[in-house]
């Protein structure tokens, strides 16, 4: 809702806000245990159901518009639906709430997410941490560390700081943990046909945070990568260069690629993904997202 009104606020004429709650957002139950319905941590409901109630309002005419993290949208589409903003990226960053940072948490400190790219990261800088799964909201997130059902959680920075709460996080390098494709970027969606919605967020786009997202989300697309597969993506234009950085690794942590491409801003949307996107297939990315599909299955 915090996103939504924001993007509201930049649009001319009247707007009416939608309330739409996604099956993605339900919180997860008390500690060490899960939802009925749910699997443990390290297999998280798929990923388009934090877009699917939005994407089916849009295609059945009840809204124009659906605001969503970039990071919760799945790199295919359904028919008929396109992006039609993304507007200027927020911190990109992870951020580590009960902590100053991970090498402060003691020794089997309990962190919570319900991210596997977290898990995998978390794992494979702090292997003696007991990393549990944690869903809901970002509110939601913060009364369970303050009851005490957490050392520590992590969440995006972003949304810290568009609730007002920023500094309650403490942000990651994202070198070494590297964020989610998309994170810290707004999409908005809506349908081909509808030209008013469309011209109506012409306004909207920052052309470097849509470069960086359509290499990060090419990254994706050409890995095959999924909810089940722990992928991090993080693009950054500076001056006249996009640096991209990428992170594939197993769930808990004991195998992992990362790979960072330097390219002329003006290089192809799509090349800076792809080429980094080979160059982990070379060095047996397809086989660690396998293996992580085969883990998580086996949960």
């Amino acid at each position: 809702m915090a996103q939504a009104h924001w993007v509201a606020e930049r649009l001319h004429g009247e707007v009416e806000l939608v309330p739409i709650s996604t099956s993605g957002d339900q919180p997860s139950t008390s500690r060490g245990q899960t939802p009925l319905g749910r699997s443990r941590v390290g297999a998280p409901p798929d990923k388009s159901r934090f877009v699917k109630e939005l994407e089916e309002a849009l295609l059945a005419g009840d809204i124009d518009l659906a605001v969503h993290s970039a990071k919760d949208v799945p790199a295919d589409l359904p028919g008929g639906l396109v992006i039609v903003a993304v507007p200027e990226r927020a911190d990109a960053r992870d951020a580590i709430c009960g902590a100053d940072s991970l090498d402060d948490l003691p020794e089997g400190a309990v962190v919570g997410t319900a991210s596997l790219r977290r898990r995998a990261t978390l794992l494979a800088l702090r292997s003696d941490l007991d990393v549990r799964e944690l869903r809901g909201n970002v509110d939601t997130r913060l009364c369970r560390l303050a009851d005490g059902d957490f050392d520590a959680i992590v969440l995006a920075q972003a949304g810290l700081d568009r609730l007002g709460r920023g500094e309650e996080g403490a942000p990651l390098d994202p070198g070494a943990f590297v964020p989610a494709p998309g994170q810290g970027c707004l999409l908005l969606e809506g349908r081909d046909a509808d030209q008013a919605a469309i011209d109506a967020c012409a306004g909207l786009t920052d052309m470097a945070a849509n470069a960086c997202l359509i290499a990060e989300r090419w990254l994706v697309r050409r890995l095959g990568a999924t909810c089940n597969t722990p992928v991090g993506a993080h693009a950054v234009e500076a001056g006249e260069t996009l640096t991209l950085t990428a992170f594939v690794g197993l769930p808990d942590g004991s195998r992992w690629i990362r790979d960072e491409l330097q390219v002329p801003y003006d290089t192809p949307a799509d090349a800076p993904g792809l080429r980094v996107a080979e160059r982990m297939l070379a060095a047996g990315a397809a086989e660690l997202l396998e293996e992580a599909e085969r883990a998580v299955a086996a949960g």
